[in-house]
């Protein structure tokens, strides 16, 4: 729950993740100089994590199916942190039956 850091589901595989790194970088790259971004004329320099977070989402929706997550063969939830300066916090939220 911050605005500089994702989940997501996909698969658990460090080239995926890898590749996900490099693609954010590439669409928002780090750039502290507030020429680039606009936010970062507020004496912020973390607008790239803002948009990462933006593209990988917020939260993800998971059913459950007889008490365990009714994942895809390959699929998992991950954590991206894009900042890195703030403590973080993760709210699971059980609906339904």
């Amino acid at each position: 729950m911050h605005i500089t850091a994702s989940v997501f589901i996909n698969d658990d595989e460090p080239g995926l993740l890898h590749d996900y790194q490099k693609w954010l970088d590439e669409l928002a790259p780090f750039d502290p100089s507030p020429e680039r971004y606009h936010h970062n004329r507020t004496g912020e320099d973390n607008a790239d994590a803002h948009h990462k977070r933006q593209i990988m989402g917020r939260e993800v929706v998971v059913a459950i199916t007889k008490g365990k997550l009714d994942f895809g063969p390959w699929e998992q939830i991950s954590y991206g942190e894009f900042d890195g300066r703030r403590p973080k916090r993760v709210l699971i939220k059980v609906i339904g039956e």
